[in-house]
């Protein structure tokens, strides 16, 4: 429904946008042709003065004279070109060139009818500014939408249908929710208790967790009207338009409560105001009105709050006191068992072979959000289909796995045989690193086709949830992102530009370490998120930016020599898996544990 009335609102503003457009064509081109037709025979005007001496003389042959113009048109005896006059009193001069004629003169007086094409454009000539000022303003304000926002969604227009139910892997969230549920359904038992309703609640993570979904769900099952709209919608080019729409919002909610208001992406009117001017000054003036609505709320009004971030710490503290955003809560990625339960929810409706375990798959997808588990599972029906299955195969959810993450297979593209190589060795050498150490996931599959932009990969199972890292898991991580680069140097005797991703994620684990999980020895336990604040360094003194830069820089180039180290032990096992892969392109995790074993 919300979709069909966008588009309906993108039709009207382009019908505008035509319209005003058009208006604008034509009253350009009236404008030109009325300055061309006055411009005409400009060059041949002379003074009223020598006028009435021809006149007087006898050398003007013909006047003429359109009504309600005071110019004349006058043709002198032996000239072919016409002269232009501007008349000062008009009745006056035709009285007198009357009398002439009456007397015998031979001058030729022709007096026109005004002509109404000339008359409107000199007309709309003189209210030109007005009218183009009124359109502009018009057009600027219809593409504001200076109408009511927010999209309301009643439960008994049946607008929302999305219940608890609809929202998998979220258990402790939804317990929490629950009592915003009840406290919307039955307020009364809560105020005779004398406890205080809950403003607002701030819903925290990473995009695509689910934290919008769960909203919707809150409503749903209060079973009272949602008003949605996005923080974005609240930010306008003219100054206070922000804040009327924070205050025509809470006007509707107030209309309707008890309700929900849900600001999605807060952070774009909730971020920490400045004394800044211009655009920050708009955005200062949003937040305050935002804050003194959430302060004006009266015990009677059953209107709670929902907001949405994935960037809390961008947020205005005075937002997140008691009394206005009173809870946060945090919705984090799902375990194994959301996972799964996810997957069940967005696998209604498709078909699957008998042998597909969406267990498996949730073992698989450890670190995917909610919205990166429904679109592999739609990225393999959409397979399916177009390899006309009958049902989604796990070669499917295979293939839908690795587009998702690592990017589309490129069978066609053309690689010479020393870029396969190089790309075998690289790869092969990331795969033997990792074999060797302890902490490292084991392979899933290392290939040597292209997928997206990367000329190759090896893919690790991801069959684990885990909460912390190590200091040595991290630093072995380092040592696995280093071994293709390793590789290169040892079996090529050169390195290439292939390893610029690894050393780019090496390096920003590298400066965490360092800045921010305390995990150097030398600088030892401080942190420092230059992120979240760029002055923080300053506090510490400028010779630890250098320190922090050479720890960086000695943790990888430590790396980069156990790699090497791993590697130069075992050149026998770096030629067979390169070998392999220039043969067959792909090994798979059973394929690369058979071969290792054979090379120990």
């Amino acid at each position: 429904m919300s979709s069909k009335k966008n588009d309906k609102n993108k039709k009207s503003n382009i019908t505008l946008i035509i319209t005003i457009i058009a208006i604008l064509v034509l009253t350009i081109v009236g404008i030109l042709f009325y300055m061309n037709y006055n411009k005409k025979d400009k060059n041949k005007d002379f003074a009223y003065t020598e006028l009435l001496t021809s006149i007087n003389d006898g050398t003007v042959e013909k006047i003429e004279m359109t009504e309600g113009s005071d110019t004349a048109k006058i043709k002198l005896v032996n000239e072919e070109k016409e002269k232009r006059v501007l008349i000062p009193s008009v009745d006056s001069f035709i009285d007198l060139v009357q009398e002439k004629v009456n007397s015998g003169s031979n001058i030729q007086l022709i007096q026109k009818q005004r002509n109404i094409f000339v008359m409107i454009l000199r007309t709309l000539f003189s209210f030109l500014p007005t009218i183009i000022l009124v359109v502009l303003v018009l057009m600027i304000f219809k593409m504001q939408g200076l109408g009511e926002k927010g999209k309301v969604y009643d439960s008994e227009t049946q607008k929302t249908k999305i219940k608890f139910d609809d929202v998998a892997g979220l258990d402790e969230e939804k317990q929490e929710m629950i009592e915003i549920v009840d406290f919307l359904k039955h307020p009364k038992k809560f105020t005779e208790m004398g406890a205080k309703v809950p403003r607002g609640v701030l819903l925290c993570g990473n995009p695509g967790t689910g934290k919008t979904l769960i909203a919707k769900a809150i409503a749903g099952e209060a079973n009272v009207p949602f008003i949605s709209m996005s923080g974005s919608e609240f930010i306008e080019m003219f100054a206070g338009l922000g804040a009327s729409r924070v205050r025509k919002l809470f006007e509707k909610a107030r209309k309707v409560s008890p309700c929900i208001v849900f600001i999605d992406e807060i952070d774009a009117i909730g971020s920490r105001r400045t004394s800044s001017s211009g655009a920050e000054t708009e955005n200062n003036q949003t937040l305050n009105q935002l804050l003194v609505e959430m302060d004006g709320f009266d015990t009677e009004e059953n209107i709670i709050v929902l907001a949405a971030t994935n960037r809390p710490e961008m947020l205005d503290k005075a937002l997140l006191r008691p009394g206005r955003f009173d809870r946060q809560i945090t919705v984090g990625l799902p375990d194994l068992n959301g996972r799964e339960a996810i997957l069940k929810i967005h696998a209604k409706g498709k078909k699957f072979a008998q042998d597909v375990s969406l267990r498996n798959i949730a073992e698989d997808t450890a670190g995917f959000t909610g919205a990166e588990l429904a679109n592999i599972l739609n990225e393999a029906a959409i397979i399916a289909t177009i390899r006309e299955r009958e049902s989604i195969t796990n070669k499917d959810i295979e293939d839908a796995l690795k587009k998702v993450t690592v990017g589309l297979e490129k069978h066609n593209r053309v690689i010479s045989e020393k870029d396969k190589k190089r790309t075998a060795v690289h790869e092969a050498g990331h795969a033997i690193v990792s074999y060797f150490l302890q902490t490292q996931k084991d392979i899933k599959e290392i290939s040597i086709i292209p997928r997206g932009m990367a000329g190759g990969y090896t893919m690790y199972k991801t069959n684990e949830d885990k909460a912390y890292i190590s200091k040595t898991e991290m630093e072995e991580k380092l040592i696995a992102l280093m071994g293709g680069r390793a590789a290169e140097k040892l079996a090529l005797k050169d390195i290439s530009t292939g390893a610029s991703n690894d050393l780019e994620v090496a390096n920003e684990i590298a400066k965490n370490m360092v800045t921010l999980y305390g995990m150097s020895d030398s600088i030892g336990p401080i942190h420092v998120n230059l992120e979240k604040d760029p002055y923080q360094l300053q506090l510490l003194g400028d010779k630890y930016a250098d320190v922090i830069g050479n720890e960086i820089k000695a943790l990888v180039n430590d790396a980069d020599f156990k790699a090497q180290t791993i590697l130069a032990n075992h050149m026998d096992a770096l030629e067979v898996i390169s070998n392999e892969l220039l043969a067959k392109e792909v090994i798979t995790s059973e394929r690369f544990e058979e071969l290792m074993e054979n090379v120990k």
